[in-house]
């Protein structure tokens, strides 16, 4: 066991040589190669679904943790088949973007594609096993949203990416069918209040594959994979960007304002902290060099980063209202 590596890979996306590679535990490889880092998003949309559920007295522990358990799985399936299908299609050769931030164990050579298929097959079969749990106890209204989900980890990578619908995609994924699908998963009950509930966090989760698309928006042109912003174009990509960043603070006090969530919530407003460090770097198109300041672990990673630092900071703060809002609910000292 390397569990300093776990911590790691927890954090960052480690880079590796070869070498350094056959030294790993499979848990280790296992962290590095779905991109365990980025699991924090659906962690934290997996989160909010629990406390809405708390606060509605109907929160289970189990059906949490097996809803939890089976979207960060589905989550990282969807990664390693992301790897596989642009492999074969041959997207990241040439040091793609996607070859430069970490290692990408196809072409870097760290793995054949039947080893990385067995991590596939692993791994989705853990989320499979955890959405057909929920389905035995909530029945057919869960199956049909693991059927959308599946679907989307399926056919996100192409052709949902290759036709500007992958950005859509991510906030219906995040937003409704994580967290309206996970609260249902645990209570029973569809709530469209829940819905709008997840819609700053599924906004501040769309950001960051935004971002990740403006970073990449001259490779993925010359490759004719049309996200949005290689649509839209990198200027109007940025500032959807920031757009998105300021509507999901919108969307928080309106859930404020018409009596939802108590003016608790507002502690979200701490977040405009990471607006002086990541509003100039969306002003501006992404620099040829990597800055001296920059940290090198991160670089080529430019808006992504930005959009990941300012959405963790948000959906903490988010997190944390919603749960003081949700413990003072039940203790009866708000109505």
């Amino acid at each position: 066991m390397n569990v300093s590596m776990w911590v790691k890979a927890l954090q960052v996306i480690p880079r590796l040589s070869k070498d350094e590679w056959n030294k790993l535990d499979v848990i280790s490889k296992w962290l590095i190669i779905t991109r365990s880092a980025v699991l924090l998003i659906t962690f934290i949309s997996a989160a909010i679904a629990g406390i809405l559920a708390f606060r509605e007295g109907k929160f289970d522990l189990g059906l949490w943790l097996a809803m939890t358990i089976g979207l960060m799985f589905a989550h990282a399936t969807n990664n390693l088949l992301n790897d596989i299908t642009d492999y074969r299609r041959g997207v990241d050769k040439d040091n793609y973007f996607r070859a430069q931030y970490g290692p990408q164990p196809l072409e870097h050579g760290l793995m054949t594609i039947k080893e990385l298929s067995v991590y596939v097959v692993v791994t989705g079969l853990i989320a499979v096993a955890c959405g057909l749990y929920l389905v035995y106890v909530r029945g057919a209204v869960t199956l049909a949203l693991m059927a959308a989900g599946a679907f989307f980890v399926l056919f996100y990578t192409w052709p949902l990416k290759y036709i500007g619908l992958g950005e859509l995609a991510v906030i219906i994924v995040w937003g409704p069918l994580m967290v309206g699908g996970g609260y249902f998963a645990v209570t029973g009950d569809w709530s469209w209040q829940v819905v709008i509930a997840s819609l700053p966090y599924a906004l501040g989760a769309t950001t960051i594959i935004f971002g990740k698309h403006v970073d990449k928006y001259l490779d993925d042109k010359a490759k004719g994979i049309h996200t949005l912003p290689v649509i839209i174009g990198e200027r109007a990509g940025r500032y959807a960007v920031l757009a998105m960043m300021a509507l999901q603070y919108v969307f928080t006090i309106y859930l404020v304002i018409t009596g939802y969530f108590s003016p608790i919530l507002l502690v979200v407003l701490l977040a405009l902290t990471a607006f002086p460090q990541v509003v100039p770097m969306y002003l501006n198109p992404k620099p040829k060099e990597m800055p001296k300041e920059y940290m090198m672990d991160i670089w080529p990673l430019w808006f992504v980063a930005a959009a990941f630092f300012h959405n963790k900071r948000f959906g903490l703060w988010y997190l944390l209202g919603m749960l003081v809002d949700a413990i003072l609910r039940v203790a009866g000292v708000l109505h």
